[in-house]
């Protein structure tokens, strides 16, 4: 049974009247006869659609999501914003999408700073010899070969005077810019095995740590960026900095920009695994000497054209009408970008290919958008909806998906007060065992960024997001170095493809969804009227802070 959870502080006495029509619709739909099938006709599949049939056969047993799936992650890998993997990415889609039979194109919306990774690899020399587990941060200047220097923590001083003071200490040094964990075993570690309250101290410990650094950097007295500018300035050899997730070996690469609020543009900038961050960190702490050799190989290659993939199979009935497939292309490239978001980008693909192959000639224009620059603010989607209006007014539906590899365990109607009956319509024409334990949140409210589907709500589109159980996602693969093929869960995503082609077939096929609006009440924080959110405008090129 697909589960419905309606929230009703602020509906009207004619909308609880509405949701409890899209009650009746789920139970009654299983029971009579739709517009979209007749009677069921088996515990699993309520509907005798010869469409419904031949997606399910398509989609669950002749799947193509690891092909795809093990070329974008194995084979392209990490699609860093600007950099050239990511146009390889984009050019491979379009290729995909064309083979299919679809209308197909690399759609630029802007430019980004392109920076291409080569080999980085970090040695601790001295006391004693280890190979670190480490990597260059994305956008990283290169070493422009090896380097070996000593390494130093960032000082505590009182004041930006005694910091320039100290800075010609800093010349040939690795500088390590964040703190060290005092233990890199996981919570749930001392929670099980640890003495009573032994995860309440770790917890406590690990929170005044880093208390205690952002201290020691706001004693400082000066902004971050300019920190790092007076040290590049002073002739050090690079950077150290760790981003642990607290769970065992998985680490953020994030560049500087997120772990320390920075960019780097002369030296060289690693992240260091949490343990062997803390090794070098306690040897410089405690006066032992360490001595690092490190080499990071990059090229700079300029402000470059930045692109969406986007592909398209034109409605017979109503061509000016669309349903979006939507999902972020772009990743982070500490690993491969498997889970956020090659596996969406594969959905997405994958249902295209169903459709193409099942259902040819929509009532509706169907198109897929595989979006640029996501993790730089949606500036992709942003770009699209900014210049395509027409799809952005036209649009029946979009169906966005960007949360790992877990299958689709939740959907909110983003605050439409109309898109309840139609979900609970379509989904009483589904197998049960796709669709059974999704929990509908009627009407929900507008979400305002976090992902793509964002870009289109703000402007009142039936913009979907196909929220997806977390398999650790947050813990363990979601911008980390651990974000490779092997994560994903086969069965959900080729189930989730699946959804998405169902979906994107009885919408197009359904009546138009209506755009209107619940009240979105008063913050209880300051007693005003909640506004439905704006629309940001996209970064076309690069903006100040990753330059």
């Amino acid at each position: 049974m697909v589960m419905i959870q309606i929230l009703t502080p602020t509906i009207n006495r004619t909308c609880r009247l509405a949701l409890i029509m899209v009650i009746s619709l789920l139970f009654a739909a299983q029971a009579n006869a739709q517009r979209f099938g007749a009677q069921p006709t088996g515990p699993d599949f309520p509907s005798t659609d010869p469409v419904l049939k031949a997606i399910w056969e398509e989609g669950m047993e002749n799947s193509q999501i690891y092909d795809l799936s093990q070329y974008l992650s194995d084979v392209i890998g990490p699609r860093l914003t600007g950099a050239p993997g990511h146009k390889e990415a984009v050019d491979w889609a379009v290729e995909q999408l064309k083979g299919w039979g679809a209308e197909a194109q690399a759609e630029q919306y802007g430019t980004w700073r392109s920076w291409e990774r080569g080999v980085s690899h970090i040695d601790l020399i001295e006391p004693r010899v280890r190979s670190l587990e480490g990597t260059m941060l994305g956008w990283s200047a290169s070493t422009n070969g090896p380097k070996e220097g000593g390494v130093v923590l960032l000082p505590e001083v009182d004041g930006e005077a005694a910091f320039r003071a100290w800075l010609p200490k800093a010349k040939g040094m690795f500088v390590m810019l964040t703190q060290a964990e005092a233990s890199c075993r996981p919570a749930s570690s001392w929670e099980e095995h640890g003495p009573r309250g032994a995860v309440d101290k770790f917890n406590a410990d690990r929170a005044a740590a880093r208390d205690a650094w952002t201290a020691r950097i706001d004693a400082i007295g000066m902004e971050r960026q300019d920190i790092i500018d007076a040290l590049e300035s002073a002739g050090v050899a690079g950077f150290f900095t760790n981003y642990w997730t607290g769970s065992w070996g998985t680490e953020r690469i994030f560049p500087m920009t997120y772990s320390f609020r920075a960019m780097n543009r002369k030296a060289a900038a690693f992240n260091l695994s949490c343990e062997d961050y803390g090794l070098v960190y306690r040897l410089a702490e405690n006066g032992q000497g360490p001595k690092v050799r490190a080499v990071a190989d990059s090229k700079e290659l300029g402000e470059k054209p930045v692109f969406n993939a986007v592909g398209m199979i034109r409605g017979t009935e109503l061509p000016d009408e669309y349903v979006l497939l939507s999902a972020h292309y772009d990743s982070w490239d500490g690993a491969s970008g498997t889970t956020d978001n090659g596996t969406g980008s594969a959905t997405m693909l994958e249902a295209m290919r169903i459709l193409k192959k099942v259902y040819p000639n929509p009532k509706r224009t169907i198109v897929v958008g595989l979006w640029g620059g996501e993790e730089q603010g949606l500036n992709g989607s942003r770009g699209f909806a900014a210049d395509h209006p027409e799809i952005v007014s036209g649009m029946q539906a979009s169906f966005n998906q960007d949360n790992g590899t877990g299958r689709v365990a939740s959907v909110s109607t983003q605050g439409l007060l109309g898109a309840g009956e139609h979900f609970a319509r379509w989904f009483a024409q589904m197998p049960n065992v796709l669709v059974g334990d999704i929990d509908l949140n009627v009407p929900g409210s507008p979400g305002s960024g976090g992902s793509d589907y964002a870009s289109f709500i703000c402007g009142g589109a039936p913009a979907f997001s196909l929220s997806a159980t977390s398999y650790d996602y947050g813990t363990a693969t979601w911008h980390t170095n651990r974000d490779t093929l092997d994560k994903i869960a086969w069965d959900d995503i080729k189930g989730n493809a699946t959804i998405v082609a169902y979906l994107t077939y009885l919408a197009s096929e359904d009546s138009r969804i209506s755009r209107e609006q619940r009240d979105l009440g008063t913050d209880p924080r300051t007693g005003e009227q909640r506004a439905w959110p704006e629309c940001q405008l996209p970064a076309r090129e690069t903006s100040e802070r990753f330059k």
